[in-house]
């Protein structure tokens, strides 16, 4: 038999594919979806689970004048491969290559970009109710995991959506097993007669019958309730003003494809409730979804083997929080639904009854550690930068405006590689250092990570530590637990330079490494800042007053960051020093190797040196002329 696939490079040609041909496209798929993310790395078990979603859809709806919203966008490479994007899998995440999720200036097919999870009902309807206004006769369909169903838009997405006649269809892509998927021809009977328009005519056809008569109604209402409840399980969503259907087999083309069709032409609110399995079709991914949700490199024949083991800051975190609750009774610890990334396994193993994971709601992660920490406790948030942004009001309102002590332990800050600028936590140092009560702090290396989270649980209001992704410089961690001095930095190269130009590197957490490398070359002093806020405005001062030049950088935006705090005590000291800030600039950085989205903004040794090159030909043309007192004052040549 040929093969189907490489035949599709549009989603309009699965439509005149029979049921046999499409169960054939399945298996393909399944394969290359296997065979690519293992050269590639990538999430692999979502989207195992998501292959006859996929085809069901696109062989029923008319993409992309239909609008499908994938919501977790991670579950999208069949989506990805049957929308013309096939060819360039083997980019996947890399540098110039294609993004692991949905993205609107990459294709067509991609309605709306979803690498935050819980979006998709609300985008959605925002594009159902614009069809309505606009006479388009287009269907939108939300497909959302019901890991995301925990976040609090969804849920205001449902609740908007119930009361809105628009052509709105909500699939709700069960892959945990929290309902034990039926089976059997007698489950795909149902599902065709509930999802079919002849019980939905019927069903408002007696409706209108019995308006006449209220207490018939009432009757009839319940009969129906409780007739629905012996075949499907107890749903809420139709409270919320939705048709529900399911739940169904969502590997089972026989049953997707009939029930969408049915679907499709029916009018207001629907829900379909699928059942998938993640790792679908790969045994290793079956038996273990959470360690092949996001491999890197693997041969499939093999499956992922350990590999060598490297201390990640995350592991960093893990460690110490363990030990503070080993001495510390009211330390707890918080997640919104990333105990594996945000390194919690082990706390969760030792200290369960200390450990806490909200589901994907981080609103609710903030205000529930503030309210802990109204009674004594000492709450430990463990949250990723790109979704503290997702609490703002949170971390203003219910915790720094109350002055409560709740630290933020805040990982992947700064670039994130692969992932791309969807989670890069490149804003937190600019949203944290505005909000008053505030103590942040930016590690440099390993060690200064454990120091710092210990030393946030001895201040007495809210405290964040940020810290990037991956492993850190290689510096050994003390297993002894002390307390950093609260706003102050180290300097750790001092210029021996006594004529021509002084220059002064101020780097922020991990920076460090690249500054001390390119200070080198310039004989430059470079200060480890540690504090972002308090700051160190003495030494930031007695730098300003004392150097030609001084150069801040930051692994962060530098529009009102780090080196814009340096610049404030500058200014407010009336010290007039040339600065060249350097960070993550004014634009959002794509996807890649973190050492080449590095690069690409001068943010590694190399681009440190060029920018201070560049500034001491701009700005220093004529290099100062020193006062042999060593006063600290610079007397320039005229």
């Amino acid at each position: 038999m040929h093969k189907v696939l490489p035949t599709i490079d549009h989603p309009a040609q699965l439509h005149g594919l029979s049921r046999a041909e499409l169960q054939q496209l399945a298996g393909e798929l399944r394969e290359f979806v296997l065979d690519s993310v293992s050269r590639t790395g990538g999430h692999l078990s979502s989207n195992l689970g998501t292959i006859e979603l996929t085809i069901a859809l696109h062989h029923v709806f008319n993409a992309p004048f239909d609008r499908i919203v994938w919501d977790v966008g991670h579950q999208t490479y069949p989506h990805k491969i049957l929308t013309g994007r096939r060819a360039r899998m083997s980019t996947l995440r890399q540098w110039g290559g294609i993004s692991g999720f949905p993205r609107r200036c990459e294709s067509e097919f991609d309605a709306f970009g979803t690498a935050h999870s819980s979006t998709s009902i609300s985008a959605a309807l925002g594009m159902a109710a614009a069809s309505k206004l606009n006479g388009d006769d287009r269907r939108v369909v939300a497909v959302i995991g019901d890991g995301a169903l925990t976040a609090g838009e969804a849920f205001e997405a449902l609740n908007n959506a119930g009361v809105s006649d628009v052509p709105l269809l909500v699939i709700l892509n069960d892959n945990e097993m929290s309902i034990s998927p039926p089976v059997g021809a007698l489950n795909r009977y149902l599902v065709r007669l509930v999802s079919g328009r002849f019980y939905t005519g019927a069903k408002e056809g007696v409706r209108k019958m019995l308006r006449k008569s209220p207490p018939m109604l009432e009757l009839a209402h319940k009969i129906e309730e409780h007739a629905k409840g012996l075949v499907t399980p107890a749903t809420m969503f139709e409270e919320f003003g939705f048709n529900y259907v399911g739940p169904i087999d969502g590997h089972d083309l026989d049953s997707l494809i009939p029930a969408l069709e049915n679907l499709k032409r029916l009018d207001g609110p629907q829900f379909l409730h699928v059942i998938t399995r993640k790792g679908q079709g790969y045994k290793l991914a079956e038996a273990d979804p959470v360690l092949y949700h996001g491999p890197g490199k693997f041969n499939p024949l093999e499956g992922i083997k350990p590999a060598a083991p490297r201390r990640t800051y995350t592991a960093v975190f893990g460690e110490w929080l363990c030990d503070e609750a080993e001495r510390d009774a009211r330390v707890i610890g918080i997640t919104p639904a990333m105990r594996e990334g945000s390194g919690l396994v082990e706390f969760e193993q030792r200290f369960a009854d200390r450990y806490f994971d909200v589901g994907i709601a981080e609103q609710h992660a903030v205000t529930f550690a503030g309210g802990m920490a109204t009674e004594g406790l000492r709450p430990v948030v463990a949250i990723y930068s790109t979704f503290l942004q997702r609490a703002y009001d949170q971390l203003i309102h219910d915790i720094a405006l109350q002055n409560l002590p709740v630290l933020f332990a805040i990982d992947r800050a700064g670039v994130v590689g692969a992932d791309g600028a969807t989670h890069a936590g490149a804003y937190d140092l600019v949203y944290l250092r505005c909000i008053p009560n505030m103590t942040v702090m930016a590690p440099a290396d390993e060690n200064e990570c454990r120091q710092m989270l210990h030393t946030g649980l001895q201040i007495t209001g809210p405290v964040a530590v940020r810290y990037p992704r991956g492993v850190g410089p290689g510096v050994a961690v003390s297993a002894a637990l002390t307390a950093l001095p609260i706003g102050k930095a180290e300097i750790r190269r001092e210029s021996a330079a006594s004529a021509g130009a002084r220059i002064a590197i101020l780097s922020f957490g991990s920076m460090l490494a690249p500054s001390l490398k390119a200070a080198a070359q310039f004989d430059a002093t470079v200060a480890n800042m540690r504090f972002v806020k308090p700051l160190d405005a003495a030494l930031v001062k007695r730098l300003g007053q004392t150097h030609d030049l001084i150069v801040t950088v930051e692994e962060g935006a530098v529009m009102g960051g780090a080196g814009s705090a340096c610049i404030e005590v500058l200014a407010a000291e009336g010290i007039r020093v040339p600065v060249v800030q350097l960070g993550l600039p004014d634009t959002f950085i794509d996807h890649g190797d973190s050492a080449e989205q590095l690069a690409s903004v001068g943010l590694d040794a190399d681009g440190i040196a060029a920018s201070i090159k560049r500034a001491i030909r701009d700005k220093l043309a004529n290099p100062p002329v020193r006062a042999a007192t060593g006063s600290g004052q610079r007397v320039t040549a005229g």
